[in-house]
């Protein structure tokens, strides 16, 4: 792997760095971005792995060499395969941590120097000066930021979407509604490419943000249908499957994610329930102890 990475053509200071992370298969790596051609932000200080924090460092001190500074390292959001080296790169390099709010009580132990909001704009000096534009957008994780370089087109977005595999939406702390809420925001900035922290650099985003859309809405309609079958597979059962009782997630799986090998739905488990938890906030359907059903009267 070559190391560090241009993101694309006609982007001007910007470079990847993609390192070694414990992220969800088949994703390995998760990128890092130096955004900025004088002043640098940072983005992902990812990797836990002392190897791969060497690499790391001397990829960061480099910049003095280019007549380049780093005002400071941003996270994404608190996951672990995204902040992983947070607290080690702050105290070697002598750098400040950006977050959202929302952060700061999920990174013990890192402090976070300021605290990022929805449309703020950090503003990076240098011979073409970059003004990044901070997009909240949680769904996937309550304080997911996305960074916007409105000048280039170039769109930093975390796990909003990836460049391999898919996002989760665990109902712990995601919101399936919201995460799709934001993922139609960013289809509609126009943006020309996405970074994502997984895979490399999406050259049609707007597309791929409608398709991730489009997938999860067919999911969805996937569930609905398979409750409605198993209600009327079990009709005047109150302890079958399906019926007045309502059906449970565990026969729900098999129906919904049949595309999906057994091995992980563990994690599409997840991910059925967040779709669950939507449709029982609009009303389509309704949860008694471990078991849902059709809401009287819900339409399609």
């Amino acid at each position: 792997m070559i190391r560090p990475q241009p993101v694309g053509p006609g982007v001007r200071g910007v470079e990847a760095f993609p390192a070694r992370t414990p992220t969800l298969p088949p994703a390995t790596h998760t990128n890092s971005y130096a955004l900025g051609g004088g002043e640098v932000l940072l983005v992902e200080p990812a990797t836990p792995y002392e190897d791969e924090r060497r690499e790391w460092l001397a990829w960061a001190r480099g910049f003095a060499s280019q007549g380049r500074s780093i005002v400071a390292i941003a996270v994404t959001h608190h996951h672990a395969d995204h902040v992983g080296g947070a607290r080690f790169f702050a105290a070697e390099l002598g750098l400040p941590v950006w977050g959202h709010a929302e952060a700061a009580p999920r990174l013990p132990g890192v402090p976070l120097a300021r605290r990022l909001a929805d449309g703020e704009v950090v503003r990076l000096g240098g011979p073409e000066p970059t003004a990044l534009r901070v997009l909240h957008t949680p769904g996937h994780a309550p304080d997911h930021l996305c960074f916007l370089d409105e000048a280039q087109g170039a769109l930093v977005c975390g796990d909003m979407v990836a460049g391999e595999g898919t996002i989760l939406i665990d109902p712990r702390e995601g919101d399936m509604a919201e995460y799709l809420a934001q993922l139609d925001r960013l289809a509609g900035l126009g943006a020309r490419i996405a970074l994502p922290a997984h895979g490399g650099p999406i050259d049609a985003p707007e597309a791929l943000f409608r398709r991730y859309i489009a997938h999860r809405l067919g999911r969805e309609r996937l569930v609905v249908a398979a409750l409605e079958a198993a209600s009327e597979a079990g009709a005047g059962s109150e302890a079958g499957a399906g019926g007045a009782g309502g059906t449970p997630i565990e026969a729900l799986l098999p129906v919904v994610y049949a595309d999906t090998a057994p091995l992980v739905w563990p994690l599409a488990r997840l991910s059925l329930e967040a779709h669950l938890i939507k449709l029982e906030r609009e009303g389509r359907v309704v949860r008694r102890e471990d078991r849902w059903r059709r809401a009287a009267g819900a339409g399609a």
